[in-house]
């Protein structure tokens, strides 16, 4: 599945300071949160567990 065939799905992320040009992309999956690079969306996406992608929020808000 490409993600292409469902952008829908992704939203940017609040925490991507609202510069549309340097920002990243989310979406949350039966098998964690992905992530993408706005910019080049036909590149790889990062996946996280939910474990590991609550522990990233948490350290972001400090």
């Amino acid at each position: 599945m490409s993600a292409e065939q469902h952008d829908s799905d992704w939203f940017v992320s609040s925490y991507s300071g609202g510069n549309n040009n340097s920002c990243v992309e989310v979406r949350f999956t039966g098998h964690g949160t992905e992530v993408r690079d706005t910019k080049n969306r036909a590149a790889a996406t990062l996946t996280f567990g939910a474990h590991r992608w609550n522990a990233f929020l948490r350290a972001l808000r400090g």
